[in-house]
């Protein structure tokens, strides 16, 4: 029988199965038959303890309670509550705010701030460039919109940061496209855990600016900072760089309240503009501003009043920063056990210095995967490695793990 399609020809064939979810179904199923105790579910990306309940912070959650509802439930401004704007700016800056001209735009979560970016800064058919280690999403908003993605090697033979592949990549897209969008999480990278160094921020700023200076294409870098909370202090640094850059070099970045404010169903996030044009940002905000009206309108008004409030009482701001400095120690002390273990039993990783995720390369994820599954390790198979959610994975549970990882590993590939 003839398949039939009532879709327009650019909506035809989209499907997509959620490969972490699907794994986290497949860790509860097993649960149901051995017991939730005996099971490491390494799938989902948000911060669990023990018991596999979602830790949130607490003063986070009572202020949200504390907010009046005739205001939260009422429409928010399209580009934001003017308060929220100032007050990403100054969280996410701290005391690196760039010598530049700044605005935000309210957006759902990162998402909607990259996907600004994307539709924004590219034209259909253009391709945009991100690390070959990446979160799924990204590709699937090219083919949402349309555009293309093209990836550079991650790491070098040393484990450190691709500079020569990422310029290399960058100015061969220079000589087929005007605008050049190059989108790079972190620090805290998902799912590596890599963080770029002060130096080689340096580097890349070096490149693009000279790219620039040749007046023949525009940058666009995005800095998809969704995890930088939990990256140690003095992670901020680098936004310092970001001053008295060409004006056609825009750097845009994502901010995202869920991982940072553990409210990732509140879809709360921003877009914030960096130029040292005032046009080039008055332009930002201007078509970002009529982007949002056209896909979301605006966005949740309670998450933008949470920060609101947060941000204008700094004995409360203390508060939040203390709780979540100590769930960052514990990520990190999750993450440390299985680090020296896997040095000991000889388990390759992926470079990490913070965050949710830590990778181990493999040619073989999905047969690897299954593998685990039999231990009851359930992991999520990217096309060239696993990916384990040390966020979810209680303390208890993480000693063991890599060597199990290791095992099935040479015991897939020989």
């Amino acid at each position: 029988m003839e398949k039939i399609s009532l879709v327009a020809k650019h909506a035809q064939d989209k499907s997509e199965t959620d490969n972490i979810f699907g794994v986290n179904s497949a860790a509860n199923a097993k649960a149901e038959i051995v017991g939730k105790e005996n099971i490491v579910n390494a799938s989902i990306g948000a911060f669990l303890d023990a018991s596999g309940k979602l830790i949130t912070l607490p003063t986070v959650e009572k202020t949200m309670y504390s907010l009046p509802f005739d205001d939260v439930a009422n429409y928010a401004p399209i580009a934001g509550l003017p308060d929220y704007i100032n007050a990403v700016i100054d969280v996410t800056f701290g005391e690196n705010k760039p010598d530049a001209f700044v605005k935000g735009i309210a957006t759902p979560g990162g998402s909607g701030a990259i996907h600004h970016a994307i539709w924004n800064y590219t034209e259909e058919g253009d391709t945009y460039l991100t690390s070959d280690w990446f979160w799924g999403p990204y590709k699937t908003m090219a083919r949402e919109m349309m555009r293309k993605i093209d990836t550079f090697m991650t790491f070098d033979e040393e484990g450190k940061f691709n500079l020569q592949a990422c310029i290399e990549k960058v100015e061969a897209l220079a000589k087929v496209q005007k605008n050049v969008l190059l989108i790079l999480n972190t620090p805290a990278h998902n799912p590596t855990g890599y963080s770029l160094t002060d130096d080689e921020w340096q580097a890349l700023i070096d490149a693009f600016t000279e790219l620039c200076n040749k007046k023949e294409n525009n940058i666009i870098l995005f800095v998809d900072i969704a995890y930088m909370d939990f990256a140690p202090e003095g992670s901020r640094k680098f936004f310092k760089k970001f001053s008295n850059l060409p004006a056609n070099f825009l750097v845009l970045v994502g901010f995202s309240m869920s991982k940072g404010y553990t409210m990732y169903g509140y879809r709360t996030g921003c877009l914030l503009g960096i130029s040292s044009d005032e046009q080039v940002i008055t332009e930002f905000y201007d078509v970002n501003q009529f982007s949002s009206r056209g896909t979301w309108s605006n966005c949740t008004r309670s998450g933008m009043r949470l920060l609101i409030d947060l941000w204008k009482n700094p004995e409360l701001m203390a508060k939040v920063n203390a709780e979540r400095n100590e769930y960052r120690e514990s990520m990190e002390d999750r993450a440390h056990t299985f680090i020296n273990e896997a040095k000991e039993v000889g388990l390759k990783m992926c470079p990490y210095d913070s965050g949710f995720f830590i990778t181990i390369p493999t040619t073989k994820a999905e047969e690897v995967g299954l593998k685990l599954r039999e231990d009851n390790i359930f992991l999520v198979s990217l096309k060239k490695g696993l990916r384990i959610a040390i966020c979810a994975v209680p303390a208890e549970k993480i000693k063991g793990m890599a060597t199990k990882i290791k095992k099935a590993i040479d015991q897939i590939e020989g």
